[in-house]
């Protein structure tokens, strides 16, 4: 039975719940339930603690990636670069817009997408890339945006896993055309539903997601082109604005968490997650994502054992994307070692804000046996 889960919902409700349940109470008493003020105050908060002009709340994080792709003009014919290593949706979008995904391999010993492999991937037809700010550790944003100018593309950041993530001051979802994020309970800052949200400066787009968000219409009733019915409910925005003015604190303890990860872990004989990919970054640690060394079949039994003891330990993720099924035709085996490599070690360990110091002792002396008892 599980003991300690990768995640623990129930213990941040009980924090927030006298908060929530009136915010909640008083969207159903207005009998406003779609759009209106209270997404209106959501969206303008979550654009002014982001550091973008425009914020627009949409379904969920997966339609926002389809949306912002098709507000920048991305469709049927047209390439987008982006990361072998992320969960399945971020390649999903593209294909969903008519597109076609070019997938880069990640740094060696990080999850980012690896900006020196760009020129490489850049073929006749590529309009974007979409980098992934993995795990909550910001890519490499100047390298990325200076290749992306020189070669007149966009930059559609895929920022589901890093909100309040920051490179080089600037939040992460504020440097490229347009960020979409991830509103998912799950995430550093959750709904209770799915949710999710494009920002952007540009005004060309903001009016094109805005059109794409309710069946292409700007006026009501007149359709001028083909959109989506993918608007973020009221009563999740209410829940978003209880949620947003703890969110530094949240990530600032999720830092902390890992931080002390690494000291419980040292002398281990696993390969530990760096705590900062580089002095230009602030990363949040959506996951603490380790890897064991040994291979998949290792990587497996540890977890398996690891959630007999109690700790529900997750890979992330334990396919790369170039390798799922609906792409694996069109890529050549091992095309993307340094992404096949993480797909077949990573092992996120128990991550979330409510998480104790003792349970990670808990946590890590289990992981101790069992490499001993298995592998030692």
């Amino acid at each position: 039975m599980i003991r300690i889960p990768i995640t623990d919902l129930r213990r941040q409700y009980h924090t927030l719940a006298e908060a929530v349940r009136p915010a909640i109470e008083d969207v159903l008493a207005s009998g406003w339930y779609i759009k209106g003020p209270v997404l209106q105050a959501c969206e303008q908060e979550l654009a002014a603690y982001l550091g973008v002009k425009y914020a627009v709340g949409v379904n969920s994080g997966t339609d926002a990636l389809i949306l912002a792709l098709k507000a920048a003009g991305i469709g049927a014919g047209d390439k987008v670069i982006t990361t072998a290593m992320s969960f399945t949706a971020t390649a999903e979008a593209i294909t969903r817009t008519g597109a076609e995904a070019l997938f880069v391999d990640i740094l060696p010993g990080s999850d980012s997408l690896n900006p020196n492999l760009l020129e490489a991937a850049l073929k006749k037809g590529v309009k974007a890339i979409l980098p992934v700010h993995l795990h909550g550790y910001p890519c490499d944003m100047d390298a990325i945006n200076t290749f992306a100018q020189q070669h007149g593309l966009q930059v559609i950041e895929d920022c589901a896993q890093a909100i309040g993530a920051t490179y080089g001051g600037a939040k992460v979802g504020s440097l490229g055309d347009a960020g979409c994020f991830s509103f998912f309970p799950t995430k550093n800052l959750g709904c209770y539903g799915d949710g999710g949200l494009v920002t952007t400066s540009s005004e060309a787009i903001y009016t094109q997601m805005l059109g794409l968000r309710e069946h292409g219409m700007l006026r009501k009733n007149i359709q001028d082109y083909t959109g989506f019915n993918s608007r973020l409910d009221a009563v999740q925005a209410a829940v978003l604005r209880v949620k947003l003015p703890y969110l530094d604190g949240w990530n600032a303890r999720r830092r902390t968490l890992a931080a002390h990860y690494q000291t419980l872990l040292a002398g281990v004989p696993v390969d530990l997650p760096p705590l900062e990919i580089s002095a230009q970054t602030y990363s949040v640690f959506h996951h603490y994502a380790l890897r064991i060394p040994g291979g998949r079949s290792r990587r497996d039994q540890v977890m398996a054992e690891m959630a007999q003891a109690g700790f529900e330990c997750l890979p992330y993720y334990p396919v790369a994307q170039h390798r799922q099924a609906v792409y694996a035709d069109s890529w050549p085996d091992n095309s993307c070692p340094e992404a096949e490599l993480a797909a077949a070690t990573t092992l996120a360990l128990p991550l979330f804000p409510e998480l104790l110091e003792s349970e990670q002792v808990e946590i890590v002396s289990a992981l101790k046996q069992i490499l001993e008892q298995k592998h030692g």
